[in-house]
């Protein structure tokens, strides 16, 4: 099926037996570029001349987390967790060297160039444009994101880049027994105060909504449906329900993530645009020390991609209530944070995009 080769822009990889089966690139999948796109467009549109929609949903929201939100990345990490066999999960475990890239990545490299890319961009090459306490505070921002490796969305970026569901959910796990001793250290240390608290309701609240619930979810709708159909019916038709709601949640909450920023989209957008740059390379930047390294290790690519993403993506949840706690609802901190979150989910999937198209890196 050589028509399937051809992906437009960062449209997601489908593998070699999905293609023999007859399956390939859906609708949404083919196209995603444009519905990026357009869904960005339109959730600025909606936040700036519809605003009573984002206001309306902003009242469902509990420790800095959107329900609404929570909900559709539910629904994109569900799918994934039924493909886990369970049983897997402690053989993924053993597997230390993939386990070693991910956390050397997230805890020992990454905080620390955040904050290095982040200065240099934000207070030397932007020093004529942004003032330098404004500059300060948003560098803040960004050090509270590069100390949060995300929870949620690895998930889907796994899901994507066709990663082992079992491992990304080991990786995740570890990560958070860290994040519970490592980030208030590390952000301490960087931005040099001492009254860094973790807002353990944000914290516990997405570890339940994210990795808890659709875990549990997954176990017993895998067993149940196994038991009773049997694994040829749960494998080729239960899944196949769930084909492209991965794709339109993701497209969803980008709508509403703009929508609920579209004002501050518009009022500083050349603030937005510089506060980007540097967020952006680092997410580039660490993708690829975790990818190149793994790659040196010789993993597999189903390791290899996800445990990338982790680093690359941010929990930004956890970063956002940090910066208001700390520094205000209206301060550079938090805008910086709210500039992680419109950054994070276009980035990302170039960054999908690029770990399909070299998959063939890594051995079979």
């Amino acid at each position: 099926m050589s028509n399937n080769k051809k992906k437009a822009g960062i449209a997601v990889d489908v593998n070699a037996s999905e293609k023999e089966k007859g399956g390939g690139l859906g609708f949404f999948e083919k196209y995603l570029t444009i519905w990026v796109t357009l869904c960005i467009i339109a959730g600025v549109l909606i936040g700036v001349y519809l605003p009573k929609i984002p206001q309306t949903l902003d009242k469902f929201t509990y420790a800095q987390v959107s329900i609404p939100v929570a909900i559709l990345i539910w629904l994109m990490i569900y799918p994934m967790m039924l493909k886990i066999d369970f049983t897997a999960i402690k053989n993924a475990a053993k597997q230390k060297k993939g386990l070693a890239v991910t956390c050397a990545t997230n805890w020992l490299i990454k905080p620390f160039t955040m904050y290095a890319i982040s200065y240099f961009f934000l207070l030397i090459v932007f020093k004529n444009i942004i003032p330098t306490d404004l500059a300060k505070d948003y560098l803040a921002g960004a050090v509270l994101l590069g100390a949060a490796p995300c929870t949620a969305m690895v998930f889907v970026w796994s899901h994507l880049t066709k990663g082992n569901p079992a491992y990304t959910l080991v990786q995740v796990a570890v990560n958070d027994l860290i994040l519970l001793v490592g980030f208030v250290p590390i952000v301490a240390f960087l931005l040099g105060v001492t009254d860094v608290t973790v807002p353990w309701d944000t914290l516990l609240l997405s570890v339940v909504l994210f990795v808890i619930i659709p875990f549990v979810a997954g176990y017993f709708s895998r067993t149940m449906i196994i038991k009773k159909k049997g694994l040829n019916y749960f494998e080729n038709v239960f899944l196949a329900k769930f084909n492209g709601i991965t794709v339109v949640c993701l497209l969803l909450t980008l709508v509403i993530l703009f929508a609920f920023q579209g004002k501050k989209i518009i009022d500083n957008p050349l603030h937005i645009a510089l506060i980007a740059i540097p967020l952006t390379i680092q997410t580039f930047f660490i993708f690829f020390v975790a990818y190149l390294w793994a790659k040196a290790w010789k993993l597999a690519h189903d390791i290899a991609a996800p445990g990338a993403m982790i680093g690359a993506s941010n929990f930004f949840e956890l970063a956002v209530a940090v910066a208001i706690a700390l520094f205000g609802l209206n301060s550079g901190a938090a805008l910086a944070t709210v500039v992680g979150v419109l950054v994070e989910v276009p980035v990302m999937l170039a960054l999908v995009a690029i770990a399909n198209k070299t998959r063939y890196w890594f051995a079979k």
